[in-house]
């Protein structure tokens, strides 16, 4: 007996977890609160993070050192700090990450800041983690990006 591609193809889908069918209604999609920053996630078309089922899908944060600073800590400092707003406006928080990416211009010169950083934010057991070296990001001062997915803890009874 002969099974097509489809047939095949078909029994994979139906093996697969259904995915939410409202994965982006407006009260899955967390937005910023600050005016202009909700603008222009409007008109690029992104959001800070979507909820869908037990899952939250953050976009990237990037971090961009400002005039005057010493190093690159304060900007990395400010990027795990966004982060953990946007998880708290979800209902959860670091210790509920299970994935982190973060894209950096230059991995070797950025690497050590950024691991003191994200140790003083992320507690063991620790997440999925990528680093990877990228030549820029979207943003023109960006150094370096992260981006986070984690699930909403269980509501305690």
């Amino acid at each position: 007996m002969r099974t097509s591609y489809a047939a095949v193809a078909a029994v994979l889908l139906a093996a697969l977890p259904a995915a939410p069918a409202a994965a982006r209604e407006a009260g899955n999609v967390i937005m910023p609160a600050d005016p202009a920053a909700r603008a222009f996630q409007e008109e690029v078309g992104f959001a800070d993070a979507v909820i869908a089922g037990d899952t939250i899908w953050l976009s990237g944060v990037v971090a961009a050192p400002r005039e005057g600073e010493a190093g690159l800590e304060p900007a990395f400092e400010r990027v795990f700090a966004r982060i953990a707003g946007v998880l708290a406006r979800a209902g959860a928080s670091w210790d509920d990450v299970v994935d982190m990416t973060s894209f950096h211009t230059d991995l070797p010169g950025q690497i050590d800041a950024f691991v003191a950083v994200k140790n003083r934010h992320v507690k063991g057991p620790p997440p999925a983690w990528t680093a990877i070296g990228i030549s820029r990001l979207y943003e023109p001062t960006a150094i370096v990006e992260v981006k986070v997915i984690a699930r909403r803890p269980k509501a305690k009874d």
